[in-house]
């Protein structure tokens, strides 16, 4: 019995002692496995370190060391001044940075401000050296993948990216900061760096609207206060601005305080506990700056001081199209759409920050603007505006842009800078009157094959059929028609409303679209969308454009029925000479070649025949060169001679017209002989400023695919020795005399009683019997 419970235990202890066994196996083989993991993951480890080594040296291997004194220069420069260029490379002028920025030392700020500033933007900031690794990798990790936050940037290295290195986002670019951030943590004491940070930072707007960067200035400009006189709650608001300067600004661009502050006082309550949460402010500290009303402490607006630097329609003009061209990319670079980007804050936003760009990193806009050019019809405003009027009530704004590239070559923009800024070139939108002629009715009319230059159109008097002018007679400038069908060139030479309209309605009914002549000419010439090109009013000029929109329409014509974009701004260039932008040409059809030099054609007959202008004659007195150019070009005046415009073209540029009162009060019927005398003037002074941008000796052409075809002078039909029609119940010959009429795409009809373009049955029977007479008198726009 005993030998039996021993062999029991025997047993039992030998199953013990092999659980123990494998258990242990187990054990051992995962701690190997464990070993084994530990050890790849060190191995790999190393390796990515090692390459991540690697990649880094490669990638700032061409970055040398900067040197103490290197990096002083680059983080203490504040500013690099940016230009305005002529066409010919040299100054407009030095931009205007509105930037008010004064830097101090670090005992002029407020340990307060600091503090705000290290908590809000740089927690770790006393505890690294330049770089918190686990953010760069975070960061670049996101930037990879694209998920979680890109952020990353210690304090040291927003200054470096800031102050030496651009916003591109690359490997290499960053790579560059991370060095370039341990050289500054090298060289720098802690408050030197923070101190850097508060006197170069953008701080949004001051109460004179204007923007500033510099903890002094912000501390001036908002509170009136100096940097180290800050309370809390002011320390805390000015710590914020720096991540949206305008967004969180109290300020408008006009020096008016936002009505919505709530922006900025939500980021002031951030940086307050961002505070507390670093220890800086106590629980107490904290709440009561939260309770106070900082709202009282911003300064009431305050009217800027005089700027003396040089400003002008020229500056002004550069400068406003260079922001649109920036502010554009920097929307686009944030992905906003073109309809967000139109709503008006965003845009304004935008412009700030354009602005703030363009002023202070050192660029230069290279212009198409020819300085001797500009200078001359400067010169002919001043000396020669009072052709317009004598009291200088009269304003004018001239365009003169090259046919070819759509390069603005030359403007005025007003009589006088000093008296008024408003730039009437680029900025006035006026009633087109008939000088929309060409490109609204006659160019799009002759385009489409409705008629040739000598198909007939109805002078005989007639109403509007439509809207709140139904049944009110159609006038033209001094007659309410001549009681005959024109010629299309007579009618264009004479500027016959009444001809226009019934032009300008068949073609609209031909193609069933009120629309049609916009969507399809208009648009592509830049003029503006608006429903007043689908009313009957159109055609005589009702719709309101600018000067500059007008010149378009004729520099489409004259370039063979090709649109250039209208521009000033060639480029905009870096200090290196790298492009920020560079202007690319669109060039597009809008006319035939065949129909664009037919309009040239009649239009020459507008210059020549001095029915609406005597700007030939008047130029010919002045200089014998101008007089043998090739002159086409078009008149137009408004109800009460409110407006006066004249547009000419030779084959190589376009000089364009408009002059009348700023508000809007007629002036008298010599209007349009005081614009050609004017423009005479003015034309003249560019040929001796620039005789080649004029192109004298170049002349309009027309086109081989233009049609020459034998029509009856009578009814500009196609006739035969022995066609006849039937007239009120009486056959009648068509009379045999021909003449040659052009056309660009289809053919003329043959006889027929209702021969021409508008008219009524009674007019029809009037014509057939009494003949075209001489009636046509000048209807003077």
């Amino acid at each position: 019995m005993f030998v039996a419970a021993e062999k029991n235990s025997q047993k039992t202890k030998q199953q013990k002692t092999s659980g123990w066994f494998y258990f242990h196996i187990v054990i051992r083989v995962i701690q190997s496995l464990l070993l084994i993991a530990v050890c790849l993951v060190f191995l790999l480890g190393a390796l990515g370190v090692g390459i991540g080594t690697g990649y880094f040296a490669y990638l700032v291997q061409d970055t040398p060391t900067p040197t103490k004194e290197e990096l002083e220069g680059d983080l203490e420069d504040v500013d690099e001044t940016s230009h305005l260029a002529y066409e010919d490379g040299s100054n407009i002028a030095t931009i205007d940075t509105e930037l008010q920025r004064k830097s101090v030392d670090s005992d002029q700020i407020s340990d307060t401000l600091k503090k705000a500033v290290i908590a809000t933007e740089d927690e770790d900031f006393y505890r690294h050296n330049g770089v918190v690794p686990k953010a760069v990798v975070r960061a670049l990790v996101s930037e990879v993948t694209g998920i979680g936050s890109s952020g990353g940037s210690t304090l040291t290295q927003q200054i470096v990216k800031q102050q030496i290195l651009s916003d591109e986002v690359t490997f290499k670019r960053k790579a560059n900061e991370i060095l370039i951030a341990n050289q500054v943590e090298k060289n720098f004491s802690k408050d030197e760096i923070v101190t850097m940070y508060l006197n170069v930072s953008p701080f949004g707007r001051n109460n004179q609207g204007k923007n500033i960067a510099g903890a002094q200035e912000a501390a001036q400009g908002l509170f009136g206060k100096d940097a180290n006189d800050l309370n809390l709650p002011q320390a805390a608001f000015i710590a914020g601005l720096p991540q949206s300067p305008i967004s969180y600004s109290p300020y408008t661009n006009s020096g008016e305080l936002q009505e919505d502050l709530e922006p900025g006082l939500e980021r002031k309550d951030y940086v307050l506990f961002s505070m507390y949460r670093n220890h800086d402010i106590s629980k107490e500290d904290y709440q009561e700056a939260k309770d106070y009303d900082l709202t009282a402490d911003f300064q009431e607006r305050e009217d800027p001081a005089e700027n003396n630097n040089e400003q002008s329609f020229l500056y002004d003009t550069v400068m406003n199209e260079s922001l649109k061209i920036i502010a554009r990319q920097l929307a686009n670079e944030d992905d906003v759409s073109s309809e967000e980007f139109t709503q008006e804050d965003t845009y304004q936003n935008y412009i700030q920050e354009a602005q703030q760009k363009l002023a202070n990193g050192g660029y230069t806009v290279n212009t198409t603007i020819d300085q001797d050019v500009y200078d001359a019809m400067q010169d002919t405003a001043e000396n020669y505006g009072y052709l317009l009027d004598n009291n200088n009530q009269v304003e004018v704004g001239n365009v003169y842009m090259d046919n070819a590239t759509g390069k603005i070559l030359g403007f005025v923009g007003g009589r006088d800078y000093e008296d008024n800024q408003f730039n009437h070139a680029f900025n006035s939108t006026r009633q087109a009157g008939s000088a929309i002629k060409p490109a609204l009715v006659y160019g799009p009319a002759i385009d489409q094959g409705l008629m040739g230059t000598d198909s007939r159109v109805s002078d005989y008097p007639a109403d509007w059929q439509q809207g709140e002018n139904e049944g009110d007679p159609i006038v033209n400038a001094t007659n309410e028609g001549t009681e005959t069908f024109q010629t299309i060139r007579e009618s264009l030479e004479h500027s016959s409303n009444i001809a226009s309209y019934h032009i300008y309605q068949d073609l609209l009914d031909e193609k069933d679209d009120t629309s049609f002549v916009y969507d399809n000419y208009l648009k592509k010439m830049g003029y503006p969308e608006t429903d007043s090109w689908t009313y009957e009013s159109a055609s005589s000029g009702v719709p309101e454009v600018t000067t500059l929109a007008q010149t378009s329409g004729f520099q489409t014509l004259a370039n063979e029925g090709v649109h250039q974009e209208g521009y000033l701004i060639e480029s905009i260039t870096d200090s290196s000479g790298e492009a920020l932008y560079e202007h690319e040409e669109e060039p597009e059809r809008v006319f035939s070649k065949a129909a664009a030099s037919i309009m040239n054609d009649l239009m020459r007959s507008v210059i020549d025949s001095g029915h609406t202008t005597d700007f030939k004659s008047d130029v010919s007195n002045l200089n014998y060169n101008l007089a043998n150019a090739d002159w086409v070009g078009k008149t137009g005046t408004t109800d009460e001679y409110k407006d006066s415009w004249l547009a000419v073209s030779t084959p190589k540029a376009t000089l364009s017209s408009w002059s009348g009162r700023e508000d809007n009060e007629g002036t008298d019927r010599n209007a349009s002989d005081r614009t050609a005398q004017y423009m005479a003037q003015l034309a003249n002074s560019i040929y001796q400023a620039n005789p080649d941008s004029l192109g004298t000796d170049e002349e309009f052409d027309l086109d081989d695919d233009v049609k020459e075809e034998e029509v009856s002078e009578f009814t500009g039909t196609k006739v035969d020795d022995n066609d006849t029609v039937e007239v009120d119940g009486s056959t009648m010959r068509v009379p045999n005399d021909t003449t040659t009429s052009y056309w660009a795409k289809g053919t003329p009809p043959g006889p027929s009683f209702k021969f021409g373009i508008g008219g009524s049955d009674d007019d029809y029977e009037d014509y057939w019997q009494n003949g075209p007479e001489d009636n046509n008198s000048d209807n003077d726009d």
